[in-house]
């Protein structure tokens, strides 16, 4: 069983916490590109191409400061942006990003597996300065730095890494590793492409279309949702395969095609991925566990916008399971 996901880039500093176990970053980044495995297991010859290849993705410096928020086991967030166009942005008086993805993913304190909660990103919620709106504003009003403050005020949880992909970059990702092989959850057509239940082999170009797509669905945003959950999932599994990881020049290529498209905080430089790699070649798909953020029912607000209802008493339980660090037993009572 496999699958993927995507993500923009942003500029500003973001506040920053004092970084728990750093090793921890290694199931963030695989669960963004994979550029983990990919930089982290590699032998040690081939790491100054991989480097060099990795350096071309955009840094954003992390301010330390303490917001007074708490909690066990690491906090990433990942983000993925529509690039919307320039003229409707100026219009709506936007930076012309929006967060059309957003997952964040908590690694336990004794690390070894992933929790990916997606959020919809028309969820109505408080957004730091600018009242309420979709969560997926934050970071057209803000960049990076109000993105993160807004999902830790609704999660009461302290976020240490972030990182943001653009979805063009999926699409080279894909390419490279010569295909994913996605399981279809359910059926549709769009673009020219017909995507059928059950596991079918995805290029570049199909993923992107199966990524993006939302209107062929009754439930529009939460299937595609659970759609690049299973994209993130497939990639994950093609690049800690034996083929690719035995492939130095199949790894650079992943590397060189996603890194352009790719922001991260500099906590996650290839030589900590390296350290990361090495340290945790045991990770598997299986490992990771996708769920999704308690919301309410669609609605229509006064003004008329479309946006989803919030679940206080559902996020309250995922609150206390994010700061408390017992995910599996959240997990296991969300099925």
């Amino acid at each position: 069983m496999n699958e993927d996901f995507d993500l923009p880039e942003a500029d500003g500093a973001i506040r920053r916490r004092p970084r728990r176990r750093r090793r921890t970053a290694l199931i963030a980044l695989l669960v963004v590109l994979c550029l983990i495995a990919v930089v982290g297991i590699v032998v040690g010859r081939y790491l100054y191409s991989l480097d060099n290849a990795y350096q071309k993705r955009t840094v954003v410096s992390l301010d330390d400061d303490n917001s007074g928020l708490s909690g066990s086991g690491t906090n990433i967030l990942l983000l993925g942006s529509d690039k919307r166009n320039p003229q409707d942005a100026a219009a709506e008086k936007v930076s012309g990003q929006r967060s059309d993805t957003i997952m964040l993913v908590h690694i336990p304190a004794d690390g070894g597996e992933a929790y990916i909660v997606s959020f919809p990103r028309d969820i109505y919620i408080d957004i730091p300065g600018h009242g309420k709106d979709r969560i997926n504003s934050a970071l057209a009003y803000g960049g990076l730095p109000l993105a993160v403050t807004t999902v830790e005020n609704y999660t009461k949880t302290p976020i240490d890494h972030v990182a943001l992909i653009d979805f063009d970059g999926i699409q080279g990702l894909v390419d490279s590793l010569g295909g994913v092989d996605v399981n279809i959850p359910k059926s549709f057509e769009r673009d020219g492409s017909t995507f059928t239940q059950g596991t079918q082999h995805l290029d570049g170009k199909e993923a992107l279309v199966f990524a993006r797509e939302r209107k062929s669905f009754a439930d529009g945003d939460f299937q595609r949702n659970r759609d690049q959950q299973q994209l993130l999932k497939a990639i994950v599994v093609k690049m800690i395969s034996r083929d690719t990881l035995t492939s130095p020049g199949k790894l650079k290529d992943a590397v060189e095609n996603i890194s352009p498209y790719l922001t991260t905080d500099d906590g996650l430089d290839s030589g900590t991925i390296v350290k990361l790699g090495l340290a945790n070649r045991g990770l598997r798909g299986s490992d990771m566990h996708f769920l999704a953020a308690p919301h309410g029912d669609p609605y229509t607000t006064s003004g008329g916008a479309s946006v989803v209802a919030g679940d206080e008493k559902g996020m309250e339980a995922l609150r206390t399971a994010l700061k408390d660090d017992t995910m599996e037993e959240y997990a296991a009572k969300a099925g």
